[in-house]
C-alpha cells in the first residue's frame, strides 16, 4: 500500500538593487536524506490548512515572518519517494511570497541560506519538481499584471 503526505511551502523572494532575488535553504545530508538545496516547506498538521503551513513552516525553517503572498499564485507538486522501504506518494502546494527580510535564521535541519538570480538558483535547486515549480514562479511573474507591477524587473 502506497502512504501519502501533503505538504506546503513558500518560493521567496525579495528585490535587491532592482533584481529579485530568491531563497534557497540548504539541508546538509543525514541519516535520513541526502544533502539538498530547496524552498522552506514542511507537513500540514491537523487543523490547518495548506496556507497557514506554509507560513509555519517559513517561520520555524528561516526565521522569516514578514512575508507578502503574491496573489494569484498557487501550484501542487507531485512526486514518489521511498522511506524506511515503502512507497509514499507526496503532493507539496506551493506559495510565493517577498520579504523585505535580508537575514534567514535557519533551523537546526538547515546548515545555511542563500539568496541567489532566478539562473542562480535554478543550477542550485535538487529536486526536480523543486526546479519546475519554480520556473512556473518565474514566468508567473514575468507576467504583465497590474497587481505584479512593483515586482516586474
Amino acid at each position: 500500500m502506497v502512504e501519502t503526505e501533503k505538504s506546503a511551502g513558500f518560493i521567496i523572494f525579495r528585490i535587491e538593487n532592482g533584481i529579485r532575488k530568491y531563497l534557497l535553504l540548504h539541508k546538509p545530508a543525514n541519516e535520513k536524506y541526502r544533502e539538498s538545496r530547496g524552498f522552506p516547506k514542511g507537513l500540514i498538521e491537523k487543523g490547518e490548512n495548506d496556507l497557514a503551513t506554509a507560513r509555519r513552516e517559513t517561520k520555524e525553517e528561516a526565521g522569516i515572518e514578514d512575508l507578502e503572498v503574491i496573489p494569484g499564485f498557487k501550484e501542487k507538486v507531485h512526486f514518489f519517494y521511498k522511506r524506511e522501504g515503502k512507497l509514499v506518494s507526496k503532493d507539496v502546494i506551493y506559495f510565493l511570497g517577498e520579504t523585505e527580510q535580508e537575514k534567514a535564521k535557519v533551523s537546526y535541519e538547515h546548515k545555511d541560506y542563500e539568496w541567489l538570480t532566478f539562473d542562480q538558483a535554478i543550477e542550485r535547486l535538487t529536486s526536480k519538481s523543486d526546479k519546475e515549480v519554480f520556473q512556473k514562479a518565474e514566468e508567473f511573474m514575468k507576467k504583465p499584471r497590474s497587481d505584479l507591477s512593483k515586482f516586474i524587473k
